[in-house]
């Protein structure tokens, strides 16, 4: 079993930044990690990959503005966002799973509010 708890969440004018993290009760060394989100109304997306194995991949609206990092040795996942947009207003969740997708395990998530 692993708890995650993100943070960094909050009010950001357009065009501002915020950094989210997650931290893991313990090992995510052999998981995959992700970032989803989830806006009022609508079903949670996926975000960000970073694999086990350094793979990185981002959603199309995520490229070029988004940064998924992890530190294995920190137990820890981050999610660096620049330019933000109205649009990114949403609940923001780490995940981290298997190779196989199982086991899953889910944050709590940090809300993220972009607005003027």
């Amino acid at each position: 079993q692993v708890q995650l708890v993100e943070s960094g969440g909050g009010l950001v004018q357009p065009g501002g930044s915020l950094s989210l993290s997650c931290a893991a009760s313990g090992s995510i060394a052999n998981y995959q990690a992700y970032w989803y989100r989830q806006s009022q109304g609508k079903q949670r997306e996926f975000v960000a990959l970073a694999g086990s194995d350094g793979t990185i991949y981002y959603e199309e609206f995520a490229r070029g503005r988004f940064t998924i990092s992890r530190d294995d040795e920190k137990n820890a996942l981050s999610l660096q966002m620049n330019n933000l947009k109205p649009d990114d207003t949403a609940v923001y969740f780490c995940r981290v799973t298997g190779i196989t997708g199982v086991p899953s395990y889910w944050g709590q998530g940090t809300r993220v509010t972009v607005s003027s």
